[in-house]
Order: structure tokens, then sequence, then C-alpha cells
């Protein structure tokens, strides 16, 4: 199969999910440079400008950080990024995270057979 139909190829499922995988890893990568204590900082700004009082968890110091970044960065439309990625699909396989693997799949985990490979 030629790298360029690949990605016209896979069901909208599939393609949903790994503009998903790309979008997480952006913000991931983000989360990867900060330290500790701008993760912390961040965090408690952003929990305390939604309201929040009081401690907040480690883990729940990362759902905020993860979602006040996610909010910020300059993430394309998923039209756009479906465009270029038919386009362009082996670009974008560095930035994968492996979460998109699970759509597409049955119950007994064969590829292309699950609910919504049809789509």
């Amino acid at each position: 199969m030629d790298a360029g139909k690949k990605g016209s190829e896979e069901p909208l499922n599939v393609l949903r999910a790994k503009y998903h995988d790309y979008c997480s890893a952006q913000v991931a990568d983000l989360l990867v440079y900060m330290s500790p204590d701008e993760i912390y900082l961040l965090a408690h700004r952003a929990f305390r400008e939604e309201g929040g009082e009081g401690d907040i968890s480690y883990v729940e110091m990362v759902r905020v950080a993860t979602d006040w970044l996610s909010r910020r960065v300059a993430l394309p439309p998923f039209e756009v990024w479906l465009d270029d990625y038919r386009a362009h699909p082996d670009s974008y396989e560095e930035y994968f995270m492996g979460l998109w693997e699970s759509e597409g799949r049955s119950d007994d985990g064969e590829p292309g057979d699950g609910p919504d490979a049809s789509e």
C-alpha cells in the first residue's frame, strides 16, 4: 500500500483517534519540558482561576495543568490535520503514542472488525 493512500483508506473513527493521539502527544511533550515546580505553580494558579479552593492532589495537578495547556496550545482543527495527514501520513508516525490503536478493533483484538470499523 502506498504511504500516500494509507491515511485516506483508514476508517473515520481510526482517523479521529489518531488526531486525538496526536493532540495528546503535543500537550504531553509540553508537560515533559516543565519542571515539577512549574507544573505545581501552573496547576495551582489554574485551579484558583477556576474557583478551586484548598489543596489538590498530584493527579489533580497534572489534570489541571494538562487541561490548561490543551486550551492554549495551537493545535489544528481535525479537518486541517486530516488533510495534512492524508497527504503525509509517515510524517505523523513519530507523534503517535499508540492511544489510537484500540479503535476499530473487535472484542477479540482483531483489527478492522470492531463496532465502529465501518464508519
